[in-house]
């Protein structure tokens, strides 16, 4: 009986240890990087007494969450820059931006709040000028037309989903199909 209560104990020891001791890795936190990326260009392009300011940081970083994809979104909203968002780090961003501190580093010190935003991937494109269109699935179809903008309504049978797939790939400068 002690035995195992003691061995129980080492158990949970160990997975205490092991998630304490896991490293931040800035490649395995794709959404985080490439999002305050884009915002610290946006962010450059900017009046400098803008840059500095962590509350008007914080107003640009409110604007650029409201006009993302659904990852971006997923992030912003972990962060506490949705109006849904039922948390509030958002001095974690924005602070270090008024002083420039690498986005990496930032995403590391939001990984030691909340590893889920690590958690976060984006989906991988679809290259319509290589793949054979007519041998997608129906749900690889929709993800094609909902990431271009676009939606397939009234379509039952998958020819109707392939037909407007194969008018994105030719917009798109596909000219073999």
């Amino acid at each position: 009986m002690q035995s195992s209560i003691i061995l129980t104990l080492l158990q949970l020891l160990f997975a205490v240890i092991a998630i304490v001791t896991a490293k931040y890795d800035p490649s395995k936190c794709e959404v985080c990087v490439t999002f305050l990326g884009k915002f610290r260009e946006t962010l450059d392009a900017l009046d400098s007494s803008i840059q500095s300011d962590p509350a008007k940081i914080d107003t640009e970083l409110r604007k650029a969450c409201k006009t993302t994809q659904p990852k971006d979104e997923r992030f912003c909203w972990y962060i506490g820059a949705t109006e849904t968002s039922a948390t509030g780090m958002t001095q974690t961003v924005t602070k270090p931006m008024s002083f420039r501190k690498p986005v990496d580093k930032i995403c590391g010190d939001l990984y030691k709040k909340d590893s889920q935003i690590c958690d976060l991937k984006y989906e991988k494109q679809i290259d319509l000028k290589t793949v054979n269109i007519k041998k997608m699935k129906v749900k690889e179809l929709r993800k094609v037309l909902e990431q271009n903008g676009q939606e397939c309504r009234g379509c039952t049978e998958k020819s109707e989903f392939v037909k407007k797939v194969e008018a994105i790939a030719r917009e798109q400068g596909r000219t073999e199909l």
